[in-house]
């Protein structure tokens, strides 16, 4: 197999290193970190993420599609859909005819503590919370620091049935240790209970059957209006940026929020470039990766097939001519990877060890729990290169199981070459996660390359990205 560059756009890897530590670069790393903090902050759930990304494709000039609603397309239009109010896909329509999809997906979820029906608990002169674990979470770095409460709830109204974004913007909830003196053995190990380790105190007694109370009136309703909800604890306040020379970002749900931002960075960035193939960008950011994907919003559904078949309906396309773009489509599966960690370097492979600020991670499994494959491991490097961006690759330890991400699960339903990557970090699924300051910046560059670019398939010997 071969793949054809375009000799304009080649950079030589000494090229990429002398950019790597330009002045502007760390300009721009600083704004564009600075921007990744106010995201993050508007973004303590799945819903909030989604309907922040809803609200900036608004004002690009973008237009919401109804899945309820018939579709008209129009050449070089602008469009998103979204699903289940925490997924989103967005899309553009080339003014040539398209060739085929450029799909980079991402999740808006992150491991969190979900907050069951009927919350309240009362004994011993407190009030807790009863929660559940959402996601494969940390659970010990939920511990002793200020959290707070957001989501969604489903309020009774004269016109029907409506859900409100919630989000209680204070310190509210806390979930302490036992102290040392009671459990001697703490920092030997110590197996936690969910149910009774990590429930979080809300108030003393006296306050009970306020906590609906105070989520009703964040929704602008009465208590007794509530019907449902979908509440979630997040970690309050802004992120930071730290270390010698300011190298590391850490907060809250940087996994997968980091690449979600970058992947929305990238998209918009190449809108104004529309590649002569005429492929369709198409930016796919899926809820409940974190628990298997098995919703109707999630990647192991039809979301993202339903879209792009609406898409080939509204432009007349017959079904071959929809499969014949499926073979010239590709999709960049972005959800964070693991760095090598300074005090556990021991659990990295012995030769592929990621590191901060060194690029994105092409993931590799040989039982196919990440999708990459050469093909794909190919197309992503020459995106990279052509970016002018550093690709770094992981594999885990041969006996140790890793994770899986949203790549496999989507090519079920759309099956497509699929390269699934991410971005380097540390404590992955804690409640405070820690990334490189230079690598969002990295990651944005690929994404607007890969959608700005489309892919040719000439048959098994030659693939073109144009």
């Amino acid at each position: 197999m071969t793949l054809t560059d375009l000799p304009a756009q080649n950079r030589s890897d000494d090229t990429i290193d002398k950019e790597i530590n330009k002045e502007s670069n760390k300009e721009s790393n600083k704004e564009i970190n600075e921007e990744l903090l106010d995201f993050l902050q508007k973004c303590p759930t799945s819903y909030h993420a989604a309907d922040t990304i809803r609200k900036i494709l608004l004002g690009e000039g973008y237009e919401e599609l109804r899945e309820s609603a018939p579709w008209t397309l129009k050449k070089g239009g602008r469009y998103f859909a979204v699903r289940g109010e925490s997924s989103i896909i967005a899309f553009r329509l080339p003014h040539s005819a398209p060739t085929g999809f450029m799909i980079g997906a991402s999740h808006t979820d992150s491991p969190s503590l979900k907050i069951k029906v009927n919350p309240e608990m009362t004994g011993n002169g407190y009030i807790r919370l009863n929660v559940e674990k959402y996601g494969g979470l940390i659970m010990q770095s939920w511990f002793d620091r200020p959290l707070s409460v957001a989501g969604r709830v489903v309020v009774r109204t004269a016109h029907g049935l409506e859900s409100r974004l919630v989000r209680v913007d204070r310190d509210l909830v806390m979930i302490p240790r036992l102290a040392i003196h009671m459990e001697r053995q703490m920092n030997e190990g110590q197996t936690l209970n969910l149910q009774k380790d990590l429930l979080p105190i809300y108030g003393l007694t006296g306050s009970e059957g306020s906590f609906m109370e105070l989520i009703a009136r964040e929704a602008g309703c009465a208590a007794e209006e509530i019907l449902a909800h979908d509440l979630y604890l997040y970690v309050r306040g802004r992120g930071a940026i730290w270390g010698a020379k300011n190298e590391f970002l850490s907060a809250g749900r940087l996994d997968d929020l980091q690449c979600g931002f970058a992947d929305l960075k990238g998209f918009l960035a190449a809108q104004d470039k529309t590649p002569e193939a005429g492929a369709i960008p198409v930016l796919a950011v899926f809820d409940n990766e974190e628990v298997g994907s098995r919703s109707r919003q999630g990647a192991d559904s039809g979301y993202l097939s339903d879209i792009l078949h609406r898409i080939g309906n509204a432009l007349s396309w017959s079904d071959e001519q929809f499969r014949i773009m499926t073979v010239g489509s590709f999709m960049i599966s972005a959800d964070n990877a693991h760095a090598v960690h300074p005090n556990y370097p021991d659990k990295a492979d012995p030769v592929n060890r990621p590191g901060l600020n060194k690029g994105p991670v092409l993931k590799y499994n040989a039982s196919l729990r990440y999708t990459t494959d050469a093909v794909a491991a190919a197309v992503f490097k020459e995106v990279c290169h052509r970016a002018g961006v550093p690709c770094q690759e992981f594999t885990n330890r041969s006996d140790i199981l890793g994770g899986s991400t949203l790549g496999h699960q989507s090519m079920t339903h759309f099956s497509v070459s699929t390269a699934d990557v991410g971005l380097p970090q540390l404590a992955m699924h804690s409640a405070y996660e820690t990334a490189g300051t230079g690598d969002t910046l990295y990651m944005s560059k690929v994404m607007e390359v890969f959608f700005s670019s489309a892919l040719r398939n000439e048959g098994r010997d030659c693939l073109v990205i144009v």
